[in-house]
């Protein structure tokens, strides 16, 4: 258990590199459809403005916003012509809409070192139309309640190989005890504003290529992956940031 801190630490002080949805894919999930997750956006980036990839994973939370996790640029505003926000993908023949982004805005108290308010706002230059593939999804207000050892459902975008074509994937998890949380990862990389979620079997969960996957509740969205250790490991859950808290709701209503 002491290690993992430590492990912790190194991994999350080191996301100067952006990070790659291929790194990792949600293991234990199930395909999914656009018309079940409309509300799902792949972050594209190009360091040369032609080759773009995926690195992340975000939720449409109205026709201009797109919320994500902050890792997943490594420093705001200075990107913004390197991303590109596609929604409403369903297959390679149908792709959906590419947005370029206006702005890329931080969580006011986002701490680097433990990924403490791990959020990011992507404001796109053009209005996001919705449809059958495309609309937003709710968020938690502040007096929401998540229960211990409730089903969860954390969405992203995987492939069979490193080769194939990304998919959408949802994966049930169940959300996990605070305290028994805070047990494996160490009070400092676990913050109130934090909730986790794993499979305590193992076999199922998010790898660290799902930074950003929306976690939802009833089909409203309450958090965000922050980090993750291993891949659907049962002794290390996912943890992602709550938003149904006092300073995330207010810096949401303010920014998006």
């Amino acid at each position: 258990m002491s290690k993992v801190p430590l492990l912790l630490a190194i991994c999350l002080t080191s996301t100067a590199a952006l990070p790659d949805i291929n790194q990792g894919r949600i293991v234990g999930g199930t395909v999914a459809t656009a018309s079940e997750y409309p509300y799902i956006a792949k972050i594209l980036y190009a360091s040369d403005h032609v080759n773009y990839r995926p690195v992340c994973v975000g939720a449409i939370i109205n026709n201009r916003s797109i919320l994500t996790g902050r890792v997943c640029w490594s420093a705001p505003n200075n990107q913004v012509l390197l991303f590109l926000a596609q929604v409403g993908y369903v297959n390679a023949t149908n792709i959906g809409s590419l947005h370029s982004i206006a702005q890329l805005i931080q969580h006011s108290s986002y701490n680097s070192w433990n990924q403490a308010h791990s959020l990011g706002i992507l404001r796109v230059t053009t209005i996001i139309y919705f449809g059958t593939y495309v609309r937003p999804i709710p968020l938690a207000p502040l007096d929401y309640t998540l229960p211990d050892h409730e089903n969860v459902v954390a969405i992203g975008l995987s492939s069979t190989t490193a080769t194939s074509e990304l998919q959408l994937n949802a994966v049930e998890l169940r959300t996990i005890n605070q305290d028994r949380c805070e047990m494996v990862y160490g009070m400092n990389f676990l913050s109130p504003d934090m909730v986790c979620a794993g499979w305590e079997t193992g076999g199922r969960g998010l790898c660290h290529g799902d930074i950003g996957a929306p976690l939802v509740h009833n089909n409203v969205l309450v958090g965000i992956t922050a980090y993750t250790h291993g891949c659907g490991d049962g002794n290390f859950p996912s943890v992602f940031t709550r938003l149904y808290q006092p300073m995330t709701v207010s810096w949401l209503e303010g920014n998006s």
